[in-house]
């Protein structure tokens, strides 16, 4: 089981240094802007880049607020180890 674990806590993590890496390169410096500028909890949303707590929905919406599809999403960063 701790080897489930730890994959899902590995890509969680994958998943939220891609979104801050994203956020970034739009020229979005500041994570709390950035997620007020698109109404997204600014909370919830420092979770979200620190691979925590995020829903599918919640990806959804925040990939929509960068302009990205998931197919591009998942394109890159994601490959199996």
């Amino acid at each position: 089981m701790k080897k489930h674990e730890d994959y899902i806590e590995k890509e969680l993590s994958n998943l939220g240094a891609c979104i801050k890496a994203l956020r970034k390169a739009r020229g979005d410096s500041n994570y709390e802007q950035f997620a007020y500028k698109h109404e997204i909890n600014r909370s919830q949303y420092g979770r979200y880049e620190n691979g925590e707590g995020l829903r599918f929905s919640s990806l959804l919406k925040v990939l929509k607020s960068l302009d990205i599809s998931l197919e591009e999403f998942f394109g890159e960063g994601f490959e199996e180890e």
